[in-house]
């Protein structure tokens, strides 16, 4: 299996390269913004071209929510010209992409959970412009997975788990936002799910093309999750003390880009189409020394 890596250095990319490098039947071709600007047209067209992949993993995204409000243009650029130029590679020599996308889709209003059918709304340019890449890809491609995630932590990076800790040494007392809710989300987990998935394209085995959401259960709140990683890393002995939390509102704590309060994820269409199961994050968060 030929393997195309987009944004190999960030949370899912770099899982995604560790874990199929170690697998001797997968040729993989993994590359950042140093090896491939997924805005550059051209040069996405000729990468694609030229390594002829089976499949192709969109793991490249402007994830940096608040700037993306003032910065509109590189957010659509990365976010919806990106997975247009790979999903049109893509169909051009028959193979599938599998793109990754997000909770900020949605307006985030909903009182349960948010299923793949659910109409749309975000609520930022973030959101607006993951939304369109979604769209771009759709139109682009015969063969897609849209895989939508939410609250992705993972060794490398910047995530909610290396803030937390690196505050949690600096101060005594931490307030964080208690009315927001989702399923925190290991890179390594979505890693596997798209593996899985790939797996079964290169298997030759029918594959229902389509938008999925995978997250992390229990859904909890950012308090409650920053309530497990000091506990965690209190019994790891990464902190002596664990500082006191105070549960706020997202009033409280106002940004430049709105949250969606309600990011709870419906994941039980790709446990049934694929045997998928939803990312078990207190697992994963038992290893929170690769965070420090």
């Amino acid at each position: 299996m030929r393997v195309l890596i987009t944004g190999g250095n960030g949370q899912v990319g770099y899982c995604l390269t560790e874990r199929l490098n170690k697998q001797s039947d997968i040729d993989v071709l993994s590359l950042d913004l140093d090896g491939l600007d997924i805005t550059d047209e051209s040069a996405v067209h000729k990468v694609v071209s030229e390594f002829e992949p089976i499949v192709i993993i969109n793991a490249a995204a402007h994830t940096a929510v608040d700037r993306a409000e003032s910065e509109i243009e590189l957010s659509y650029a990365i976010n919806k010209n990106g997975p247009k130029y790979l999903a049109e590679a893509a169909n051009k020599i028959d193979a599938t992409i599998l793109h990754i996308s997000t909770d900020y889709v949605f307006p985030g209003d909903k009182a349960g959970l948010y299923q793949e059918t659910d109409a749309t709304g975000p609520q930022s340019v973030y959101g607006g412009s993951k939304l369109a890449g979604e769209l771009e890809v759709v139109n682009a491609c015969a063969k897609y997975i849209i895989l939508r995630t939410a609250w992705v932590f993972g060794e490398v990076g910047n995530n909610f788990i290396r803030t937390m800790l690196r505050l949690g040494k600096e101060r005594e007392a931490l307030s964080i936002v208690g009315d927001q809710f989702g399923g925190p989300t290991y890179a390594g987990d979505i890693a596997n799910a798209l593996i899985a998935i790939a797996t079964k394209i290169e298997n030759n085995e029918a594959v229902k093309y389509g938008v999925y959401h995978f997250s992390g259960l229990p859904h909890v709140s950012w308090f409650e999750f920053a309530q497990a990683i000091f506990n965690e890393a209190k019994l790891h002995g990464i902190i002596e003390k664990v500082p006191a939390l105070t549960s706020i509102t997202t009033a409280d704590y106002p940004t430049p880009a709105k949250r969606p309060v309600n990011s709870k994820l419906a994941t039980d269409k790709i446990s049934n189409t694929f045997n998928i199961e939803a990312s078990d994050w207190q697992s994963a968060l038992k290893n929170i020394e690769q965070y420090v």
